[in-house]
């Protein structure tokens, strides 16, 4: 489960920058979200355009069938087989870039964790439209041993040197969904 994730635009953090400033919609721009993000904020995910990957803001979660709330996560193990997210599997699968996500353990303490030599943390995800609106959910995997002791299910993190292949090339899909993901430094949160 990731219920909230970090996307702070610290100037040492070029990359960050680079996203935001390549959205160019001065509209949309004004509805970034930054800091700890929340279910249904409006943040930047990367996703496809005319075969190459591009930055655009999108609100987090998928419309419950139901009609309250709203679906955050897809279980990378079933993602495939629901109706909810298997089309998007297929053809609309994007990054969504952070600066790391929250976690909360069994005593309900807070913990951070991101990428022990990387201000960035890219989480799998896939995209869909609704009512006009394209919306995010973000991919989990069973837990790795960085985030076992606090969580039994995580993010799936994509190598920055995959995120192409994961938004572009539906062969890889299987690959980075089910390989191993990188350890994770976990920082209590006070």
């Amino acid at each position: 489960m990731c219920g909230r994730y970090t996307f702070f635009t610290d100037k040492e953090l070029q990359e960050i920058d680079d996203i935001i400033e390549q959205i160019s919609d001065d509209i949309q721009r004004e509805k970034l979200k930054t800091g700890e993000i929340f279910p249904t904020d409006v943040a930047p995910v990367i996703v496809p355009h005319q075969k190459i990957v591009t930055p655009k803001l999108m609100a987090w979660g998928f419309p419950n069938f139901y009609g309250k709330g709203v679906v955050i996560n897809a279980r990378a193990e079933t993602a495939r087989t629901k109706k909810m997210f298997g089309a998007s599997l297929e053809s609309r699968r994007c990054i969504i870039p952070s600066t790391g996500f929250y976690e909360w353990d069994p005593q309900k303490q807070k913990f951070l964790f991101n990428m022990p030599d990387s201000g960035m943390v890219y989480m799998a995800g896939l995209f869909n439209r609704f009512d006009g609106e394209d919306r995010f959910v973000i991919l989990t995997t069973q837990a790795n041993q960085s985030m076992v002791g606090v969580h039994d299910r995580m993010p799936v993190v994509v190598p920055e040197n995959q995120l192409d292949d994961w938004i572009l090339d539906a062969t890889k899909t299987d690959s980075i969904l089910f390989g191993s993901h990188p350890s994770l430094l976990k920082n209590m949160v006070a």
